[in-house]
C-alpha cells in the first residue's frame, strides 16, 4: 500500500528533475530578465511551488533510504542457519573484516 501513496504522490506535479530544472529556468529569468513586477510575483510563486514539490520528493526519498538501511540493519531470523554456527573462528574475523567495509555503502 505505501506503493500507492508514493505513485498519488508524483501524480501531484512534476517529476524531480523537471522541477529541478524548471526551478533552474525561473531563477535564471529573474535574474536575468527586466521582467514587470507582475511577472516577478508569478515567476517567485511558480518557483517556491516548484521547491516545495522538490523538497517533498527528496523527503520521501529520504525516508524510504533510512527503512531500506533499517531493514538491512534489523536482525534477520532465517540468518541463524546450521552453517553459520559452523563457521570456523577464523573464518568468522574474516567476516567481520568484510562486514567494516560496507559502512559506506547504500546497497
Amino acid at each position: 500500500m505505501p506503493r500507492k501513496k508514493a505513485d498519488h504522490t508524483e501524480d501531484t506535479g512534476p517529476d524531480f528533475e523537471k522541477a529541478i530544472a524548471e526551478l533552474e529556468e525561473i531563477v535564471a529569468a529573474m535574474e536575468e530578465e527586466q521582467l514587470p513586477l507582475e511577472d516577478l510575483v508569478a515567476k517567485f510563486e511558480q518557483g517556491t511551488k516548484l521547491l516545495a514539490r522538490c523538497e517533498s520528493v527528496l523527503a520521501t526519498a529520504k525516508k524510504r533510504l533510512q527503512t531500506i538501511a533499517a531493514r538491512q540493519s534489523a536482525p534477520n531470523p532465517g540468518e541463524n542457519s546450521p552453517t553459520d554456527s559452523s563457521l570456523s573462528p577464523d573464518t568468522s574475523a574474516e567476516k567481520d573484516d568484510f562486514d567494516d567495509d560496507d559502512d559506506i555503502r547504500l546497497f
